[in-house]
């Protein structure tokens, strides 16, 4: 691939990778590794309302669950970045094919051309 195109695509990977630091950071500050107690400001000795727990409860799974998905694709990212280094960005890595550039504007950390994908989703089924 040309160094052009490979700048051009590592540009993108760059900003998407600095927009999902940024997320994981605002998650963390949020107070993702607080226990409930200090999440909700209350440092009483009193108990929480069952219904309150159960809320607050969900929220921080529904964050942990973010969080991992964000962290996934934090690595895929850093995997593509790596393979502009190596230079093997943009071949697919069943078959060895050029991944057409379409693929690649819309999801540029991919790995595997359509058709090796395709093949791959059938198999998981």
């Amino acid at each position: 691939m040309e160094k052009q195109k490979l700048d051009h695509y590592k540009k993108i990977i760059l900003e998407k990778r600095s927009d999902l630091v940024r997320q994981l950071n605002h998650l963390k500050e949020s107070g993702l590794n607080n226990s409930a107690r200090e999440s909700s400001g209350d440092h009483s000795a009193y108990s929480y309302h069952m219904a309150d727990q159960g809320t607050d409860t969900m929220d921080r799974e529904q964050q942990y669950m973010f969080a991992s998905r964000e962290q996934n694709y934090l690595y895929h990212l850093d995997l593509a970045l790596e393979r502009i280094e190596k230079g093997d960005f943009g071949m697919c890595v069943k078959c060895g094919k050029e991944i057409d550039a379409e693929r690649l504007e819309a999801v540029p950390h991919v790995r595997m051309c359509v058709e090796c994908k395709e093949r791959e989703e059938r198999l998981k089924r």
